[in-house]
């Protein structure tokens, strides 16, 4: 016990010592600092700056009570480099560079990012102040707090430009101050030399087309946009559960007395109330008019432009993860858009509508090349499929399989009846292979494009053509089924033979696949110029200075908003 409070006493002792050296450490920041003479000014700025960063670096959380910088350890090394001289404002009067910026902040919306992740709240009061009233203008400690600030407030928004919120923040939270020097202090640098704060932002952004089609049309959609908070519905409920099908109807019925579809005095609307103001809700919204609540109606609700204006926030970002540079040719697949792109320097060659995964069997995102074609494909029906669907059927019907016309194959690659096999031993896969024969009716249609992924999936054809007709193609187990795959193979050949330069000659073209398909036969054609494909989730895009939006079919949007955006500090 004797030495367990020596110990206690040492520590105690030890963490006094480390008390009193950070407190020698720490410089006294002046919370008013009164300059008659304009001239001495820049002068007091620069020592409350040297102080308040010297404070920063011995670990103080916050600068000036509540204020808090959000990229410290930059603004105190810009500053350490400038001899901690105020960078947007001399002898009481902002320089051209701070109005710029400040515009900028102000509308930064228009940018797709918001005011308040820079500092625009306590930055409009400090402006407005030091603008209206001559005695505060004469306050060094309103310029140091303005100029950090600002400086602070810089960094954040190239940062955000370059590298966006989606990423690891490799540029902020690397403290390695050759980095640090080489982007943040560079940028700042470059600014306050060329003065010229709109080209030097343009320069930080995506240089990809979609992403500057996206922003032409922020600026109309910002301008008009409905900023009520509505309450967001979770769809679909767990069926059967009383205690979530209530607080659904509950959560409802609180959305459309906000649309004003429901009068809010009644608290618990019975059917024929609740399906009067579904009616009211669809009619306004060009919706079919059933009275019904589902997918449609629920996505409708919770599609207000507060939302939206989060989803075009976080597609900007999404940008930003692609390469700099995107390759000549190249092949782009949107999901929520259910479109396939071919793109051949920056210039669009054809569109194909697609279909996609279900929500449960969501097609993954990835960048690949496409390897090779095969004409007449089969298909061997992935492990998921068959734990999911077909085992619980064979456990009733043996002949399930053989009835949808599929083959089952051993290890050796010999047919096996179905009806010899004790399937309800099997839960979590099979001994064996499910493969569909190439032909018509086989799942994969007349052609299939492989390319090299951990998923198991593939562009392709399919036998189920009348389902591109729909609106929503969600639709299959996680592949492409593209609607033009003609076209789409017709191109690969042909960008093959123009870029085939060498010998020995191509071994095939435009029209051998046109007769292998013709014919109906099984071939595999290697792709001599393997194009690039994306697949991606952008859930909206500009289009001749509008914005289009897409359903968030895979929820991605909402969650990258609830985890970057909506649970903001700085928001």
């Amino acid at each position: 016990m004797q030495k367990l409070q020596s110990v206690y006493n040492y520590c105690l002792i030890l963490l006094t010592v480390m008390f009193v050296l950070s407190c020698n450490n720490k410089k006294t920041v002046k919370d008013n600092d009164v300059v008659t003479n304009p001239v001495s000014m820049d002068s007091h700025v620069t020592e409350n700056i040297s102080n308040v960063l010297t404070n920063v670096s011995a670990g103080a959380a916050k600068i000036y009570d509540s204020i808090s910088l959000h990229l410290p350890l930059v603004v105190k090394e810009f500053y350490s480099q400038e001899n901690n001289a105020p960078i947007w404002s001399t002898t009481t009067k902002w320089k051209p560079l701070a109005d710029s910026l400040y515009k900028f902040i102000a509308q930064a919306e228009y940018e797709g990012l918001f005011p308040n992740d820079y500092h625009y709240s306590r930055l409009k009061f400090l402006k407005d102040t030091l603008d209206a009233d001559s005695i505060t203008r004469m306050n060094a400690v309103y310029w140091t707090k303005a100029d950090l600030l600002f400086t602070d407030a810089f960094m954040h928004i190239i940062k955000d430009l370059k590298q966006g919120r989606l990423q690891p923040d490799s540029l902020s939270l690397n403290k390695d101050s050759v980095l640090i020097g080489k982007f943040f202090i560079a940028t700042l640098n470059t600014l306050t030399e060329k003065k010229d704060f709109t080209a030097l932002l343009n320069s930080l952004q995506p240089q990809h087309k979609g992403y500057w089609e996206l922003k032409k049309g922020i600026k109309s959609f910002v301008d008009s946009m409905d900023r009520k908070q509505y309450t967001r519905l979770t769809y679909p409920f767990k069926k059967g559960v009383a205690k979530d099908s209530l607080y659904f109807i509950k959560m409802l019925r609180k959305r459309l007395v906000e649309s004003a579809c429901i009068d809010s005095g009644i608290i618990m609307p019975d059917s024929s109330q609740l399906s009067k103001a579904i009616k009211k809700y669809q009619l306004k919204h060009g919706l079919t008019v059933d009275g019904k609540y589902g997918k449609n109606v629920v996505n409708s609700l919770n599609s207000n432009d507060v939302e939206k204006f989060n989803r075009i926030a976080v597609t900007m970002d999404k940008y930003k993860q692609l390469p700099e540079k995107m390759p000549d040719t190249y092949i782009w697949v949107n999901l929520p858009g259910y479109y396939l792109r071919v793109i051949n320097d920056d210039t669009l060659v054809f569109e194909s509508k697609v279909i996609c995964g279900k929500p449960d069997t969501r097609t993954p995102l990835l960048t690949a090349k496409i390897t090779d074609m095969i004409t007449y494909p089969t298909w061997t029906v992935p492990n998921s499929i068959i734990v999911k669907q077909y085992l619980p059927k064979l456990k009733n019907n043996p002949n399930y399989i053989s009835r949808i016309g599929l083959k089952l194959l051993n290890s050796k690659g010999e047919i096996v009846d179905p009806t010899t096999v004790n399937w309800s031993k099997y839960s979590r896969g099979i001994p064996y292979k499910v493969m569909q024969g190439s032909g018509d009716n086989n799942s994969l249609g007349v052609i299939k494009f492989n390319f090299n992924n951990p998923y198991f999936v593939y562009l392709h054809d399919t036998n189920q053509r009348y389902l591109f007709k729909n609106s929503s193609r969600a639709l299959s187990h996680g592949c492409v089924r593209v609607q033009d795959w003609d076209k789409l193979a017709y191109y690969i050949a042909k960008n093959d033979s123009i870029l085939n330069t060498n010998k020995p000659a191509l071994k095939y073209n435009a029209d051998s696949i046109k007769n292998w398909i013709a014919g109906k036969e099984h071939r595999r054609i290697d792709v001599k110029n393997q194009i690039p494909l994306y697949i991606r989730y952008f859930s909206c895009e500009g289009k001749k200075g509008k914005i289009t939006f897409y359903d968030d079919i895979y929820g991605d949007d909402k969650t990258l908003i609830d985890e970057y955006i909506a649970k903001s500090d700085y928001r």
